[in-house]
């Protein structure tokens, strides 16, 4: 049975309606959107961690995004902190004047990213996934589900799900969607004991499927955490043990997808607050099976980190950076993936008058773990 919910996520429920039918159409235009075209080349953008300096960065890339004339956008998580104050909310004008109180941030954190981040991408379809961060407490899953309906049971999802299972009616933070030959899946490893059971079952079967199929070309994976034992080792699903576990798991249903159904996979994460290319030319992954192409698109907006050691064998790795991944798509199936930085005076067009230029500044170059 599905938790009430508590009365502190009572409130930014009532936003949504609304804002949704300004900002984004309703889902019929959703579903209308994400029709195939008819052959040629077509393009996505992905990036996530959007915490702390997200409302400065993040109308920034939906610029950047629609002007690459990207059919969607796909956020890899965690979207607000949570534990501790944004430094984008703080420093909002009305939240100078009178700073927030603990519970007036976590009463509110999940609608301002609706409507500071999600609202900028106007039309065009956003998918959500669920990052650790959305886990902190007071939030979880339970929460989650019901905030982000919009987002989470959209025509294309939820259509798919049927097509999936035809009794499988339920709302879920992991899903699977097929566009142009090219099958999507959003898997949830926000807690510790990720991937469960279920929802293993659920992502070998619909492989499985996917896999079979001759109009299937390619298998895009997009989590928040990068599976374990790639270069990001050290802030990634292989925190836990479930984590490493079922997430080697996962790893080798897909290496198989690549090599005995001959589809293209792409695996793609967040979680690391920095870009990187080639996450999984590791010792570990050459000895056990093989290398998949895999990213880390941590830069949303989030505290920078410090490249791990490892990084250099990476195909490519930047740290102190804020973008998005743009993904171009081939009718073949094959993809081709671009790293597009945003600079300093796209932050400032996308925010307009609403931050100080010295905050603005302060998110763009001192943002940062990595000095």
């Amino acid at each position: 049975m599905q938790k009430s919910l508590p009365a502190y996520a009572v409130a930014p429920l009532v936003v949504v309606g609304a804002l949704l039918a300004a900002a984004l159409g309703g889902g019929s235009r959703l579903a209308a959107q994400t029709k195939a075209a008819a052959g040629g080349a077509w393009s996505f953008a992905v990036s996530g961690d959007s915490r702390n300096c997200g409302d400065v960065v993040m109308p920034a890339i939906a610029s950047g995004v629609k002007g690459d004339h990207a059919d969607f956008f796909w956020h890899l998580g965690d979207y607000r902190a949570i534990y501790t104050f944004d430094e984008d909310i703080q420093h909002q004008p009305e939240h100078l004047k009178k700073p927030l109180t603990i519970s007036d941030y976590e009463s509110t954190a999940w609608t301002d990213f609706i409507e500071s981040q999600l609202a900028a991408f106007g039309s065009m379809p956003v998918f959500l996934t669920m990052g650790n961060h959305e886990a902190v407490p007071p939030m979880s899953r339970e929460l989650h589900l019901p905030m982000f309906a919009d987002w989470l049971n959209t025509p294309v999802i939820s259509h798919q799900r049927l097509v999936d299972d035809r009794h499988d009616h339920r709302m879920k933070t992991d899903y699977h969607w097929i566009e142009r030959g090219i099958a999507f899946y959003t898997l949830d490893n926000a807690t510790p004991d990720d991937f469960d059971p279920d929802q293993l079952v659920w992502f070998q079967k619909v492989l499985k499927r996917d896999s079979g199929d001759p109009a299937v070309k390619t298998i895009v994976v997009g989590m928040h955490e990068a599976l374990p034992d790639s270069i990001a080792e050290g802030h990634s699903m292989a925190d836990f043990a479930a984590g490493t576990e079922s997430g080697r798991r996962v790893y080798a249903e897909l290496l198989q997808a690549q090599n005995a159904a001959h589809k293209r996979v792409y695996v793609l994460a967040s979680h690391s607050h920095y870009f990187m290319d080639g996450i999984f030319n590791t010792v570990y992954w050459k000895a056990h099976g093989g290398v998949l192409p895999g990213w880390i698109v941590g830069t949303a907006g989030a505290v920078r980190y410090v490249l791990p050691p490892e990084s250099k064998d990476a195909h490519a790795a930047q740290t102190n950076v804020y973008g998005y991944l743009l993904a171009t798509a081939q009718p073949s199936g094959e993809i081709r993936f671009e790293f597009k930085k945003i600079d300093e005076p796209a932050l400032k067009a996308g925010v307009g008058n609403r931050y100080q230029a010295d905050f603005v500044h302060w998110c763009y170059a001192q943002n940062s773990q990595a000095q």
